[in-house]
């Protein structure tokens, strides 16, 4: 029985296409396509005319911004294709259809510079269980030797990396294949299927060599094929299809294809392979815990669309789902308003969903990403998801015009909820919002998004860097207010000890007031003045680190006030704090980078030219090849760190930090600070 008719798995199937920045998979995408029948002609990246990528903000940066949907039939049986971003700042719609994929389709180039970034792919793969295949694209263009890249290849892959095929080469141009579970060669055609050609006399050898370590890697998990090889038995065609489906729905390896998306090449194998190969519906929903549930939808994607609102996508993996049926989340009950397949980002109307399918709710206004819905009110089923990777890349942002300041908030906040790895924070100490996310592109894609979606006109710009300022000397002073101007006067006259504390003290206020000099009324209001000159000390920014004792004063029986007193506090303050040489002192930031090992040299002197210290490294768990360098270092040195660390990465570098304390400033640094600050206030 040949493979085009042995017996497939239950569907629908869902499969993720994904893999690093620039390996194809909207090409891929499109070659499916066509070649399913669902489009008549194969679009490409370069002319801006895939299904794929079709938003604005993908064709004007020729790349993956966000994941797209497409579903279709072949050989009888359905499947929907999620394609997914390759680049790491916009991961995250990544992790989110792995939580809801039968298997993934990692599409790489044969490329050893690639070798890190199939890596974080692959490990989202291997930590989620996740059954996985390679297809090795652009594979008309490499101009090396399959046998040697593979082994360049496995390190990134925890899993046996599985040669299924071996390339047919004629004049350095790859023609054909050999198909090693079938043990037969293949010639590519032009918009056609692969023609079946006689074995290459030159290539015997060499197939032989490649079935059989094939075999052997998938007979570590087979006994029996084990025996055969040993005793130079070749094993039966279907029993080795066995162990290929077996082993790649068990997790156990990860088979590797080959072909050209941009040319068609391989496409019509690959879909043979998930046919038969790739897990059902039933299958995912034991892995991830679904059980007997009778209904369970979880939610992986959101949209907002200009006409037809709020769009939930969603994978069915028990029950049926219908317009007008009322659904059930953890925080809340929605009835739903249409169901839609989804072709790119081109909704069209469907009756209803049936376990397997993957569709779009409309209107489900507060059901959230990750959500997972059922029509049962008592269930409190609920798939896991994977937790936003934390901001790396913050900017300022603000609306060009006044009007626009409400709509902004807003728009972001649809945003946000398109994509929960941006976010949006107030601070109120700096007066500022910014927006966060992963990246330099991740940010500019959000901006242009305000602008094309909601008509909002906004700018980014760099954030400003909480400095705090504290003293390194005490002083006693006296702050003396008197006024008369008619009727009752202001009268209040202070004594003040200001003295430093150590750092990360804070402010302490106390007094030693005896015999009712000042009276016990208008003690707190000394405080509340001297805590009003805090807030901008002689050098303008917050003062932190400081104790102010009331030891003395006098005060006018019928003139003295709690005004009066407060602004005594604050004169005292005004005239004592610059002469307790104060000093400016800027956050320092202990940060944790994560990075491919043959990049820490040069990671190592990007801290030291960021004025950083380096606290230590080591390797990272988990991750093997990498290194996690620990170091302390300036918060205004780390707002565009990321984009250098990327740059030295291939793309793949990232990290995580965290307030520490605060350091001395001086210097022309610090005067620079100043300067800008004054400019600012100014």
């Amino acid at each position: 029985m040949g493979q085009s008719e042995r017996q497939t798995s239950g569907g629908p199937r869902c499969i993720a296409i994904i893999g690093p920045y620039l390996g194809g998979k909207t090409t891929l995408l499109e070659a499916i396509l066509a070649r399913t029948g669902a489009i008549t002609r194969q679009g490409t990246v370069a002319a801006g005319n895939t299904v794929g990528d079709a938003s604005p903000e993908a064709r004007a940066h020729g790349m993956s911004v966000e994941l797209n949907t497409c579903d279709v039939e072949y050989l009888g049986d359905k499947y929907t294709f999620l394609d997914c971003p390759g680049s790491f700042e916009f991961t995250y719609d990544t992790q989110a259809a792995l939580s809801v994929c039968d298997a993934a389709v990692v599409v790489c180039e044969p490329d050893d510079k690639k070798v890190p970034a199939l890596q974080l792919t692959l490990k989202q793969l291997e930590d989620r269980g996740v059954p996985h295949l390679l297809f090795l694209n652009k594979i008309d263009k490499y101009e090396g030797r399959i046998r040697d890249i593979l082994p360049i290849l496995q390190p990134a892959s925890r899993l046996p990396l599985v040669l299924r095929q071996i390339p047919i080469w004629e004049n350095e141009i790859a023609t054909g294949f050999v198909d090693l579970a079938l043990d037969r060669a293949f010639v590519y055609k032009e918009h056609a299927p692969s023609e079946v050609i006689q074995l290459p006399e030159d290539l015997g050898e060499r197939k032989g060599e490649a079935r059989f370590e094939m075999l052997e890697q998938l007979a570590d998990y087979d006994d029996n094929l084990m025996e055969q090889l040993l005793e130079d038995i070749d094993p039966p065609q279907d029993a080795v299809f066995d162990d290929l489906s077996k082993e790649l729905k068990e997790g156990l390896i990860c088979p590797v294809f080959l072909g050209s998306a941009e040319h068609g090449n391989g496409i019509r194998r690959l879909l043979k392979a998930l046919r038969h190969e790739a897990p059902s519906v039933e299958m995912t929903r034991d892995r991830l815990g679904v059980g007997d549930a009778t209904s369970c939808a979880h939610v992986f994607k959101t949209l907002h669309t200009t006409h037809g609102g709020k769009l939930t996508l969603a994978r069915v993996f028990a029950g049926t789902f219908g317009d007008g049926l009322t659904v059930h989340s953890q925080d809340s009950d929605e009835r739903i308003s249409g169901v839609f397949s989804l072709m790119g980002q081109e909704p069209t109307k469907r009756e209803k969903a049936e376990e397997g399918d993957v569709v779009a709710f409309g209107r489900l206004d507060s059901i959230k990403t990750g959500d997972t819905l059922s029509e049962d009110k008592s269930s409190e089923l609920q798939i896991e998801t994977i937790e936003p990777s934390r901001p790396v890349y913050g900017q300022s942002i603000v609306a060009k015009e006044k009007k626009d300041e409400v709509k902004l908030t807003t728009a972001i906040g649809k945003i946000v909820d398109e994509d929960p790895s941006v976010g949006l924070q107030h601070n109120q100490e700096l007066g500022e919002m910014s927006l966060w996310g992963q990246g330099e592109m991740h940010l500019r894609v959000a901006l242009e998004r305000l602008v094309d979606r909601y008509g909002v006109d906004a700018q980014l710009g760099p954030r400003k860097v909480p400095y705090k300022e504290t003293i390194k000397k005490a002083v006693e002073v006296r702050g003396r207010h008197k006024k008369q101007s008619g009727g009752h006067g202001q009268f209040g006259d202070v004594v003040v000890d200001i003295r430093p504390l150590p750092r990360g003290s804070g402010f302490e206020f106390s007094d030693t007031i005896t015999g009712g000099v000042v009276p016990k009324q208008y003690i707190p209001s000394v405080e509340v003045g001297v805590k009003e000159f805090l807030v901008s000390g002689p050098l303008g920014f917050p003062v932190v680190d400081v104790a102010v004792c009331l030891t003395d004063g006098s005060y006018h029986s019928v003139d003295s006030s709690d005004q009066a007193f407060k602004t005594a506090g604050r004169i005292a303050m005004s005239e004592g704090m610059p002469q307790c040489a104060p000093v400016l002192l800027e956050p320092i930031m202990s940060v944790d980078i994560a990075i491919p090992s043959d990049a820490t040299a040069k990671v190592n002197a990007i801290i030291s030219s960021r004025r950083g210290q380096i606290l230590g490294f080591d390797s990272r768990p988990g991750w093997e090849g990498w290194d996690l360098v620990q170091a302390h270092m300036p918060e205004s040195e780390i707002q565009d760190l990321i984009v250098e660390l990327r740059s030295a990465t291939a793309g793949v570098g990232t990290f995580s930090f965290e307030f520490d304390h605060l350091s001395e400033l001086t210097g022309k640094l610090a005067e620079q600070v100043m300067n800008e600050h004054r400019d600012q206030a100014a």
